[in-house]
This record gives C-alpha cells, sequence and structure tokens, in this order.
C-alpha cells in the first residue's frame, strides 16, 4: 500500500505522485466500456478482467481508475452497458488488491442515501489507505430514476438536492457527532457517522457538469472538473490554456482550487494508418447503432425532431467522438504528443477508454509512457 498516509488535501489531488499529466482509465466497470462497437473484441467488463487490468495499471503507474455509474444498457445488438459493476464495490475490491492507483466511485446523488453513501465512501478510502476518490453524478438517464421508483427532479433543482446531498456527507466526515442537517431539501437528525476517512483528511472529489448549474457545483465542491476540450484542442495548447484559466478563475474566485480533467479514447498501434484504419472499423463500420439511437433517444434526440440528415451527423457524433471522448488515435509519437499537447494545456489529468483495455494497455504502457517521461510530462 502506500509509503505514507493521505496527510494532505493536496496529496491526495495529487494521487501521491509527481507527475504533471495524471492517467486514468475510464469506463472498465461497464459492457462495452466507452465504446458502442460490435467488434468481438469489446471490453467485457468482467470482474476477473477488471481486476487483472487494474494489477496492470498500478504496476504501470496510471494514476486512477474511474467507473461509469451507469444501471440500464442502452440496448441495440450489444445493449452498451447492459452489464456493469456498481462502483463503490468495485472500487473497494480494486483497491484492496493493488498498491498505488486512486479508484474513484462513481455514485448518483438522488439514488444513494448521502449517509449510506459517506459510509459507502469511507470503507473504500480504508480499504485503499487513502486512494478513493467520489465522483458525484446528479443524474440524467429518466429510464434509470423510473426503475428505481424515484423522481428525476427538474435539471437545476437537480443541483439543489446534490448541493444539500454533499454537505451532508461532507459533514458526515467531519470531527461533528450527532448532529442535525438542516438543508433546503434533505433533513436529518442526530448524524453518527464513525470512522472518518483514512489519514484524517477526504476523499478526493470530481464532478463533469457541463450546464451552468453543473459547472456552478463543481466550483463550489469539487476538486477536479471534468471538461469537454474537442474545440479548445483546435487552437492547440494557447487556447486550451485561456480555457483552463478561466475555470481555474472561477474556482478562485470562490476561495477554491479546482484541477481541469478532460476524457478521450485512446486507440494506438504501431503505425499511423494501423491505428486510423482500426479505429474507423471499431467505432464506424462496426458500430452498434442501435446502442447509439437508445442513448439519443434518452436524450431527446430523434430523427423526428432533427431531420434524417442532421440526425445522421449527430449520431456518427455520439458513436466517434462524444460517447468515448476526444479521440486519441496514431501511433505512439502521434498519441503521446497530442497528450503531451493537452498537458501543455493546463489539463492535469485525462480519463480515457480503449476498446479492449487489457489488450491495449501493454502498448501503451510500453510506448507511450516512456515518451510522456521524456517529453517531461510523467515521472521516470
Amino acid at each position: 500500500m502506500l509509503d505514507r498516509p493521505a496527510s494532505s488535501q493536496r496529496a491526495r489531488l495529487d494521487m501521491y505522485n509527481a507527475n504533471t499529466l495524471k492517467l486514468g482509465l475510464f469506463g472498465a466497470n461497464c459492457s462495452s466500456g466507452r465504446s458502442p462497437t460490435k467488434v468481438p473484441e469489446r471490453w467485457s467488463a468482467s470482474w476477473e478482467d477488471c481486476l487483472a487490468l487494474a494489477k496492470m495499471a498500478d504496476a504501470a503507474s496510471i494514476d486512477f481508475m474511474l467507473p461509469i455509474g451507469r444501471w440500464k444498457g442502452y440496448g441495440g445488438d450489444i445493449d452498451m452497458h447492459g452489464e456493469s459493476l456498481e462502483t463503490v464495490t468495485w472500487a473497494t475490491g480494486l483497491l484492496a488488491q493493488t498498491e498505488r492507483i486512486t479508484v474513484f466511485g462513481t455514485v448518483h446523488a438522488p439514488l444513494f442515501h448521502p449517509i449510506i453513501a459517506a459510509k459507502q465512501c469511507v470503507t473504500a478510502d480504508h480499504v485503499g489507505e487513502g486512494r478513493f476518490g467520489l465522483n458525484i453524478v446528479a443524474g440524467w438517464n429518466e429510464g434509470e430514476f423510473e426503475m428505481f421508483g424515484v423522481e428525476q427532479r427538474e435539471h437545476d433543482a437537480r443541483y439543489g438536492y446534490a448541493q444539500d446531498w454533499i454537505d451532508a456527507i461532507k459533514k458526515a466526515w467531519g470531527p461533528e457527532e450527532d448532529f442535525d442537517f438542516d438543508g433546503a431539501q434533505l433533513k436529518l437528525k442526530k448524524v453518527r457517522a464513525k470512522p472518518k476517512p483514512y489519514g484524517g483528511t477526504r476523499p478526493l472529489i470530481m464532478n463533469a457538469g457541463s450546464s451552468g448549474p453543473g459547472q456552478a457545483f463543481a466550483m463550489r465542491n469539487c476538486d477536479a472538473y471534468f471538461t469537454a476540450t474537442s474545440e479548445a484542442r483546435k487552437g492547440g495548447a494557447d487556447v486550451m490554456k485561456k480555457m483552463v484559466a478561466g475555470i481555474k478563475a472561477e474556482g478562485a474566485a470562490l476561495g477554491r482550487e479546482i484541477e481541469v480533467f478532460t476524457v478521450g479514447q485512446v486507440v494506438c498501434r504501431p503505425t499511423q494508418k494501423e491505428a486510423e484504419d482500426y479505429y474507423h472499423y471499431a467505432i464506424i463500420e462496426q458500430a452498434d447503432w442501435g446502442s447509439v439511437d437508445g442513448m439519443l433517444r434518452i436524450k431527446d434526440i430523434t430523427p423526428e425532431k432533427l431531420g434524417e440528415e442532421e440526425y445522421r451527423k449527430k449520431r456518427e457524433y455520439f458513436a466517434s467522438r462524444a460517447i468515448g471522448g476526444y479521440p486519441f488515435v496514431g501511433s505512439a509519437d502521434h498519441v503521446a504528443e497530442q497528450l503531451a499537447m493537452v498537458s501543455r494545456g493546463g489539463i492535469r489529468g485525462i480519463a480515457f477508454s480503449m476498446i479492449n483495455y487489457l489488450d491495449e494497455l501493454p502498448f501503451f504502457r510500453d510506448e507511450v509512457l516512456p515518451r510522456l517521461q521524456r517529453m517531461g510530462v510523467r515521472e521516470g
């Protein structure tokens, strides 16, 4: 396990290492990961594969693993995300069998009572000796809420409840005992929650709210904020620096230090052509359009509303960019340079997916990580 306790919030945010660019694996707890593809080698998300991946990532000095909070699949031929491992349980199991890597749980605030969530997170944090992180989700998939018999709040009200929820959790993690909590949407009496988080500091908190209320919530409450970088990347590192500076300034105005993360999908092969050909084959030619259509329907995006041609463009964009994040596709030299450029733009970390993490991580470990070390954004 760790060679030092979680003695400071900064140490947790640094994930106990000096890597300028933090690298994490995204979505490995869900079938197909972040790739709506029918290729036979697509990710299984079995516990055996997840555990093998966590051990491989830990040995390779990958910084974190971030799961998707998902309860129902999207249909189609493969029913993308139809099989998923509950994230806090998943994280606890992985933390028990790794030594350095930080593992997050992704928790829907409206579906988990805050005192139960606080206890689950603390349990995972003790198992991992300070390596657990909490990714908060306000919720967007109405079908999942219906499955739980929970009414989904109007968009802005979701963040009002999430504020009460995280305030209650932070108070439960604090020194006070037998306290009452009187929030706008949440009332609790005589709360007692022991033990407290490992090492006297709380777990790292992350959020990816993209709307105005969502981003404001993240600035008030989180240590790390996920944002899309597709448009900023077109302008290079300088444009990205301005975007990141704007986000960090919002946090600073509230007296908070915010680190900015993003998401992406990595397809790396010995040559640029091999990578691009495989990416097009897996993500476009072998796309499970039924799964993509299922996700778009939940977001109320349909051919009837957009027209056939615009809908075709939208579904191809979702398959190739929106679901997996911005693609880092190419040779080891190209992928390393693209990752380094994002780091030069001020992004602190990237959570990336792969079509099959276990098959593809070894090449990334052996070829891309040494290049990033030589570029000065990763430790040797």
